[in-house]
């Protein structure tokens, strides 16, 4: 009778905050496909004044470094950029030079395209890698429009060299930098060229929900853990001024200059069907129709076969090339004779989340739930620390009860802590092999059976169910033994009673009900407040939608 509508009125509250804080998705529609219109993704020219084209390995390539330092302009900060700039030997005249620029992560100039660079150069190309211009940020705070002048910078620098072509310096952009090459086209719209390799065409907000949503149910996530990605990704990040997650790329001058697209079949982390049409329909509204894509079969998210992880992985079959063969195209200003869209079929399994927007009341929301768990878990940490304390100098002083719980409620207590706090442990264990499982596909590993990042989610709905049950059933028997004691009468009307029955109902009342020490009390209350609030958090992520 006690326990029952505690429970609902528990349980109730939980499944609201898991409804309310659902963020809509639609994955419609499913298996995009562009067809392509030839399997060979060999890049071929009309030359009808037999210009020489040179290839691969014409000639010998020498290296050397310079440096420039790069200002970070809305900090001041600035670093030092080291470049390996590489040159053929013995190619006369003035040359064509290409700008790398770096995807995700902390590249600098000898740990990156070494395998590219040494190819374009050893087809008459002068290329430069730059340290990757990063300051003082992080991968959620990179500064792109500083970034695309530092790597200006480089561009600069190339276009000064006597023995380069400055109306014919383009660039190479993967991954990550493909949101940067849109603001130097914006900068600097004589690039003469661009070589796109996995890009990223839609706003960080859509691009990264787009892979985390593909990639949790190709590892075959519970969709229960795939509603996280829907919350994340909601968030309003310019509460934390972070601004990057919304930049807009998506503009016509981003695709104005002969661009050259190349995707892996096996890379999970771009939208390549919609990606593939947003990049014709931009550069067509540019007037610029010289647009070039190739699906390489079994690449992965950097044009490389097998996982990533692994180091010398290969690049994929004919990417190099290819790739060579449309830069000395475009700078001999040749008409292309082979098919625009060439290679695998180029598929994308869900549509990109383009409805996806920062939400900022369930921002502050999910802030103020899990740093209220954090706090009372840490104050119940302590709690039970110097809880600890007491007890063993009781112990040692033959003091009795330390704490002084009553009626079992220390043990039921330590019992339902310690279920929920297992709980939490299988819900991290369960996302923990979830990211896991994304970070090797991604790489291009193959995935692996399910297993726990399935199962996990409904056990842990179970498991938490039967935690709040638990915990209306000690808040019913805190009222058992309250009402008992007479405390939760409104009134009682103490009239025609004797002296003798006045003493016996105040000394009833003057019974511990929980504990009959402060501290016994204190840990009570405060453990309940994080346990609940770790139920909170779980309704937050989606737990009690069933």
């Amino acid at each position: 009778m006690v326990s029952l509508p505690i429970f609902i009125m528990m349980i109730g509250i939980l499944t609201s905050v898991s409804h309310i804080t659902t963020v809509p998705w639609k994955n419609e529609p499913t298996n995009q496909s562009v067809a392509t219109l030839s399997s060979d993704t060999s890049v071929t020219f009309n030359n009808p004044d037999n210009v020489h084209l040179a290839k691969d390995g014409d000639y010998q390539v020498k290296e050397h470094h310079e440096s420039f330092v790069a200002t970070q302009s809305s900090t001041g900060d600035k670093q030092n950029i080291n470049m390996l700039i590489r040159e053929p030997v013995g190619a006369s005249g003035k040359l064509p030079a290409i700008v790398f620029m770096h995807g995700a992560g902390y590249g600098t100039s000898d740990n990156s395209f070494g395998d590219v660079a040494e190819t374009l150069s050893s087809a008459g190309f002068v290329t430069v890698v730059i340290d990757k211009p990063v300051w003082n940020t992080s991968d959620v705070n990179r500064d792109y429009p500083a970034s695309a002048k530092a790597y200006d910078q480089a561009v600069q620098y190339l276009r000064n060299q006597s023995n380069v072509d400055s109306e014919k310096v383009g660039i190479y952009a993967t991954s990550e930098s493909t949101w940067i090459s849109a603001y130097l086209l914006q900068d600097d719209p004589k690039i003469a060229f661009q070589i796109l390799l996995s890009p990223m065409v839609n706003s960080p907000r859509h691009s990264l929900g787009f892979l985390a949503a593909q990639d949790f149910a190709l590892v075959g996530a519970n969709p229960g853990y795939q509603s996280i990605v829907r919350r994340l990704f909601s968030t309003d990040a310019a509460l934390f001024n972070l601004d990057n997650i919304d930049i807009d790329t998506m503009r016509a001058s981003a695709y104005a200059i002969p661009t050259f697209v190349a995707y892996g079949s096996k890379d999970v982390m771009t939208a390549q069907v919609e990606g593939t049409q947003e990049i014709l329909k931009l550069a067509h509204q540019a007037n610029n129709w010289n647009v070039t894509v190739r699906n390489y079969p079994i690449a992965n998210h950097v044009l490389r076969l097998g996982d990533e992880a692994q180091s010398g992985t290969p690049l994929a079959d004919h990417y190099p090339e290819d790739v060579t063969d449309w830069a000395i195209g475009q700078v001999n200003n040749l008409t292309q004779t082979s098919e625009r869209v060439a290679g695998e079929t180029i598929r994308q399994s869900i549509a990109v989340p383009s409805d996806l927007h920062a939400r900022p009341t369930l921002t502050v929301y999910m802030i103020g739930v899990h740093v209220a768990a954090i706090l009372f878990i840490l104050a119940s940490i302590v709690l039970a620390l110097v809880a600890l304390g007491s007890k063993i100098k009781h112990i040692v002083k033959h003091k009795g009860h330390a704490l002084g719980f009553v009626h079992g409620f220390g043990g039921i207590l330590l019992l339902i802590t310690g279920t929920t706090l297992a709980t939490l442990l299988l819900f991290i264990s369960g996302l923990g092999q979830v990211v896991v499982g994304v970070v090797k596909l991604a790489w291009g590993g193959a995935p692996e059976p399910a297993g726990m990042i399935y199962w996990s989610w409904p056990v842990i709905q179970i498991v938490s169910t039967l935690v709040v049950w638990a915990w209306s059933r000690i808040f019913g028997r805190l009222f058992e033994v309250a009402s008992l004691r007479g405390l939760t009468s409104i009134h009682q009307d103490a009239a025609g009673l004797s002296a003798e029955e006045k003493l016996a109902i105040a000394q009833q009342k003057s019974k511990p009900v929980l504990a009959s020490t402060r501290l016994g009390r204190a840990l009570f209350v405060i453990t309940t407040l994080a346990m609940f609030c770790i139920l909170l958090v779980f309704a937050f992520w989606g737990l009690f939608v069933y």
